[in-house]
């Protein structure tokens, strides 16, 4: 994908950049609030695993961390209701099962506050189409089908502005495709805070660059979705004797040399994937499989995934045999992050005359 354009043509082009850390009030330096918000569409693959959720976890004590299953975002396209509520359930417990701590971290379900909506909407009535129009992921998930596509498709960038805008976010983890819509919320929050007084912070995107991308196992030359086909990607309750079928099938070429080479796309993935889950250097790779083929590499590689997931899995099986529990977990989360959201929501109306 070529590098996206600003969002507004009359803004200067600009580097994020951090501003000057405030300190609470035992004078230590107030850590960073970071947004991560993710769809409940299919289950969670290795490549957002890989990419984002094991990140999430290890950083839970260096920023004040608000984690979000964005069911708004998923209704902008169609979903079958009772399959979307087990799918928030199914994500929200995923996340517990890899270390999401909620008492380290707010976990909650966009829908169960209102305030993503209601700012959503006013950012709505701020924002330019023209702004809209430049926006690549919704000619990407449209497709030929624009003209019949969702309104509510077609303004989702603005909805995730609401989302990240809402808790005064400094830091957003995005993937390169989603670099575009970040742009965008510094775009509206310059824009109102402009012509309304100051209301928001201006986020940042933090993309990594190694493990950012996991491709697919079927055409490595695209990113891993759970949009693909099921043969395409490890679902993080893919049980051993899938994965294993699974990376058995997996594209790869017709040399024979296991070594990291990006010409050769289909193995330079699943080495890739070796690679962040042994935490072994590439060097020391190439030189285990040395000599050895295709088979050999990809039985060790299943065996490597299958042996991550386990623990991971049985977390989830034991957090979904007391649906209760899960229950609480979101509620928790949801009254922890509310007292913000009503604050900056309230703000914004004020300014824009609705109080």
């Amino acid at each position: 994908m070529s590098a996206p354009t600003r969002a507004s043509g009359a803004a200067k082009a600009r580097a994020p950049k951090a501003a000057p850390a405030a300190k609470t009030k035992t004078g230590q330096p107030k850590r960073e609030r970071v947004f991560s918000g993710i769809q409940p569409t299919n289950t969670p693959h290795i490549g957002n695993y890989l990419g984002a959720i094991r990140h999430w976890v290890a950083e839970q004590d260096l920023y004040d961390n608000i984690f979000c299953v964005v069911d708004l975002h998923a209704i902008t396209l169609p979903q079958d209701p009772n399959e979307l509520r087990v799918a928030v359930r199914r994500l929200a417990a995923l996340l517990l099962a890899c270390g999401i701590d909620p008492n380290r971290s707010a976990l909650f379900v966009q829908s169960h506050l209102h305030e993503h909506a209601e700012l959503a909407w006013i950012l709505n009535c701020m924002t330019p189409t023209g702004w809209l129009n430049r926006m690549t992921q919704f000619k990407v998930k449209a497709g030929d089908a624009q003209e019949s596509a969702s309104a509510g498709l077609y303004t989702y960038p603005v909805l995730m502005a609401a989302d990240i805008l809402l808790y005064q976010t400094d830091v957003v983890p995005v993937g390169e495709d989603q670099r575009q819509h970040v742009e965008l919320a510094r775009d509206i929050v310059n824009s109102f805070n402009a012509r309304f007084g100051e209301t928001f912070v201006e986020p940042r995107a933090r993309i990594r660059e190694v493990g950012a991308r996991i491709m697919s196992l079927d055409d490595p030359e695209k990113k891993m979705s759970k949009s693909g086909a099921e043969a395409s990607y490890i679902a993080l309750l893919d049980r051993p004797e899938v994965i294993r079928k699974k990376i058995a099938r997996a594209t790869t070429d017709s040399q024979r040399t296991i070594v990291f080479d990006e010409n050769r796309p289909g193995i330079f993935n699943l080495l890739t994937i070796y690679q962040l889950l042994s935490g072994q250097t590439r060097a020391a790779i190439e030189a285990e499989f040395e000599g050895k083929g295709y088979k050999e590499f990809k039985a060790a590689l299943a065996d490597l995934l299958a042996a991550t997931l386990e623990p991971i899995q049985r977390r989830y099986d034991a957090i979904t045999s007391d649906p209760g529990e899960l229950d609480r977990i979101l509620a928790h989360g949801a009254e922890r992050v509310r007292p913000m959201a009503e604050q900056t929501l309230r703000a914004v109306k004020e300014r824009v005359g609705l109080l």
